[in-house]
């Protein structure tokens, strides 16, 4: 999947927290993503290859290396290694 002119990708470790990890069955998994991209596309990209995802996906959150993206953000830069957080909302009281 190209975003822009260069097709510019790096291995990251993506984990699923909670309704995300119970939707995928898996707790981690390495995952292929766009070194450069707004969240929205990290986002959509994640939920291309987890279409379970797709019936939470209007309300998960991302972080990127233990801090949260805001997924509106105009560009978001991932580099070889970094860890990707897939965190659905939490409800409680």
């Amino acid at each position: 999947m190209a975003y822009g002119s260069e097709r510019v990708t790096c291995l990251v470790s993506l984990l699923f927290f909670a309704k995300s990890r119970e939707l995928v069955g898996q707790k981690e998994v390495q995952l292929q993503v766009p070194s450069a991209c707004t969240g929205k596309q990290l986002l959509n990209h994640i939920v291309l290859f987890y279409p379970e995802l797709s019936l939470i996906s209007n309300n998960l959150v991302l972080s990127l290396n233990d801090k949260y993206l805001d997924i509106d953000e105009n560009q978001v830069t991932l580099q070889e290694n970094d860890e990707l957080a897939v965190i659905p909302p939490i409800s409680g009281g």
